[in-house]
């Protein structure tokens, strides 16, 4: 296995942003900097950000006095082909909204971690509004994290999500990310009445030391590709309101409820293939992957005997080649996260 040269476009349903593309790079070192530069651009030709600042995580103190502060967050609405990239050794305390009919955006290379706001502070959020619908959304190459401290009187509220897909968001490539140290980390869909198709792809990515939702899916439909799952703490896939997921190529270590469907009205499918997970041997108690489950309430389907549902019921519209989960386990961190733009390559 290797490291191959950066994606110069997106794999999966987001294959069709190019973001801001070859526009002459803006430079800013703050949020207030890059919201300037967002609201002056004219809301479609190309804008490519380039954020230069540094914050310092070690000032954090307390992360349970973060959601007493006000929330941070850039915000992105209505305007179309812009690309954020986070400069080498920059990092950020505050979130990405990409609202209403945003289109082709990307977002690459920032490192964001314990935002301030509480619930209201998602680090990247792409949401529908009366205005439209985000479509046609990279997020690569990133990393994300808040803690898994439970604050007193905050549950898991005291962060809010992720990465999170709601009210219409669609066609959306989640790849090359470093997801860690958080209570709820990906929701496609904000409620058991979001029924608008999805399409989300999460390739490469490596989720550890995460509460839940990797990801809560609603509806829709996701290829959930060569990510690795290591220290799931509550559930990982959790595939509800008749939502269909293609689970492939990934590797699973020391997870609580790796593939369920809980907390809706009606369970969701799944269609798993060559995954390390093989069998119901390889999930029962006292398995050698450290794989655990819960009954959840009424209603709730784990995947306790490790077959496929329903097969994934359309095609998928995208060429790829699926890696194995050895190569997954093996080689996928030298190349999760900022300042590794690199691509896995497996023999």
């Amino acid at each position: 296995m290797g490291i191959g040269d950066p994606e110069t476009k997106p794999l999966g349903y987001g294959q069709a942003a190019t973001g801001g593309g070859k526009a002459s790079p803006v430079r800013a070192g703050s949020l207030a900097e890059l919201q300037s530069a967002v609201d002056a651009y004219s809301g479609s030709g190309g804008l490519v950000l380039e954020y230069t600042g540094h914050f310092d995580f070690a000032t954090i103190k307390d992360p349970c006095n973060q959601h007493t502060l006000p929330a941070q967050k850039l915000e992105i609405k209505k305007k179309n082909d812009i690309t954020v990239l986070g400069a080498a050794g920059s990092a950020a305390n505050f979130g990405i909204h990409i609202a209403a009919s945003s289109s082709n955006i990307i977002v690459r290379n920032m490192k964001i971690g314990l935002l301030p706001g509480g619930d209201n502070s998602d680090i990247i959020s792409l949401e529908g509004m009366s205005g439209g619908v985000p479509n046609n959304v990279w997020i690569d190459h990133n990393e994300l994290f808040t803690t898994l401290q439970e604050c007193p009187g905050t549950g898991d509220t005291a962060f809010d999500g992720m990465i999170d897909i709601k009210k219409g968001a669609d066609h959306v490539t989640i790849s090359y990310n470093y997801l860690h140290d958080h209570h709820k980390a990906c929701l496609n869909g904000y409620s058991d009445d979001d029924s608008m198709p999805r399409h989300v792809t999460f390739h490469h990515n490596v989720f550890e030391n995460i509460g839940s939702r990797t990801p809560l899916q609603r509806h829709g439909y996701s290829h959930i590709l060569n990510n690795q799952f290591k220290h799931i703490v509550t559930s990982g896939i959790n595939v509800r309101m008749d939502g269909y997921a293609l689970v492939e190529g990934n590797y699973f270590e020391d997870v609580i409820n790796p593939v369920t469907s809980r907390d809706s009205d009606s369970v969701g499918y799944w269609d798993l293939r060559n995954n390390n997970l093989a069998s119901a041997s390889d999930v029962a108690a006292g398995n050698g992957y450290g794989i655990t489950w819960d009954d959840g309430n009424d209603g709730t389907k784990n995947a306790t005997d490790w077959q496929t549902t329903a097969m994934f019921p359309m095609p998928l519209g995208y060429d790829y080649h699926a890696d194995t989960f050895a190569c997954v386990r093996d080689g996928l961190r030298a190349v999760v996260g900022p300042g590794k733009l690199g691509t896995l390559v497996c023999n």
